[in-house]
């Protein structure tokens, strides 16, 4: 199956240690039609800890709004875009739901980058097209 941008997905998430892992949410953060010849995808790990909301890299997913209700997630969660790992599809589950609000996402995405976009580079960026 070929997962989406704003998907979110089930997955077996590696732990910190990358010996043991987790099945868990994930949001499909990786660019639609990417065509690497890979046969991976980038996520970003979904927790249903809210202690790690509040950080700008870090994006919050209440079920009492229509777009986390979109999710399939079954608590309110966090995106933690600071937690991005690369999924190969094969570990990929099953799509549960999608995520609309991708402008706060890539927000996120930008602050844990350290990704700067001026006036300048947002030409520039335009100029490359």
């Amino acid at each position: 199956m070929i997962y989406k941008r704003g998907d979110v997905a089930l997955v077996l998430f590696p732990n910190g240690d990358l010996r043991t892992a987790k099945r868990r949410p994930v949001l499909i953060v990786q660019a639609d039609n990417l065509g690497t010849g890979l046969g991976q995808t980038i996520t970003a790990m979904i927790t249903s800890n809210l202690a790690r909301a509040g950080h700008p890299s870090r994006v919050f997913v209440s079920l009492a709004t229509r777009e986390g209700q979109q999710t399939g997630l079954l608590a309110d969660s966090v995106i933690m875009t600071d937690n991005l790992v690369t999924i190969l599809e094969g570990e990929i589950d099953r799509k549960i739901g999608i995520w609309s609000n991708m402008a706060a996402v890539d927000a996120a995405i930008k602050h844990t980058l350290g990704i700067r976009q001026t006036g300048r580079a947002l030409a520039q960026s335009k100029n490359n097209l």
